[in-house]
């Protein structure tokens, strides 16, 4: 089945208006509390930008990262990937649009310890029902691209931190996917390393046109990016380009 198209060609990749997101809990005497995570979100993003989310611990950053993963679902508003409203779509067309449309990168890695660089690469074509044959194929092609050819049959025990982010980022680029997210991707890296993770970012996007969501906590991480976006308590506080800053919620 083929990913999610924009009904126009010109449309942004993401489009979130008036976004809120709450969880309600029980305390210790049954009473229900709701805690808003996510206050009137608006924010766009066009296909091809690069854009690093910042915040401090508690700001909705991780909130924000799970909703346009299509891991989560908003409280109230609307979210629209690829001109199609997410927010109104089942568990199972979520997972599809997960699988075909998004490609994840985790601090963490994520790797499967038992499997090989090439075959963990390989998992989401097998997901989506490409003989192992033909996925390994396609994996050792972005192994390649990523400088990772020679390691492929490697596990992820025998290969650098470094190393392991690479064979993720591959798993993530496998299924072509318009939209990356990552998640701290550099948060168990060293610096050095962390440099070499955020150039081959640059570089996708520069030369493959992939739009690539970042959500770090590092000032120098997310000046790879050509977008600055910073969240304090639930709310977009700074929306940032190259030339100008907007300060959108001077009262936080």
């Amino acid at each position: 089945m083929s990913s999610i198209q924009s009904n126009h060609p010109a449309s942004p990749l993401i489009r979130i208006e008036n976004l809120c997101k709450s969880y309600s809990l029980q305390d210790a005497n049954g009473k229900t509390i709701t805690n808003q995570v996510l206050f009137d979100i608006n924010l766009t993003i066009n296909p091809g930008e690069f854009v690093a989310i910042m915040g401090h611990s508690g700001s909705g950053k991780s909130t924000l990262m799970n909703i346009l993963g299509c891991l989560d679902t908003p409280t109230s508003g609307s979210f629209w990937l690829s001109g199609k409203n997410v927010a109104v779509l089942s568990s199972d067309e979520l997972a599809r649009i997960r699988n075909q449309n998004i490609g994840f990168v985790f601090q963490g890695f994520n790797l499967l310890k038992r499997m090989t660089a090439l075959d963990n690469v390989a998992i989401p074509l097998l997901y989506a029902g490409i003989s192992r044959s033909n996925s390994r194929k396609q994996a050792l092609e972005f192994l390649r691209r990523t400088g990772l050819e020679s390691f492929a049959m490697h596990q992820p025990n025998q290969l650098s931190g470094g190393q392991q982010q690479r064979v993720a980022i591959s798993r993530a680029l496998i299924n072509h996917p318009p939209l990356i997210l990552a998640d701290e991707p550099t948060g168990n890296l060293d610096t050095h390393t962390s440099r070499e993770i955020m150039l081959l970012f640059q570089q996708l996007n520069r030369d493959e046109g992939i739009t690539i969501v970042l959500v770090t906590h590092e000032n120098d991480i997310a000046a790879y990016a050509k977008r600055l976006i910073r969240l304090k308590d639930g709310y977009i506080i700074v929306d940032k380009n190259n030339a100008a800053e907007t300060n959108l919620h001077e009262a936080v």
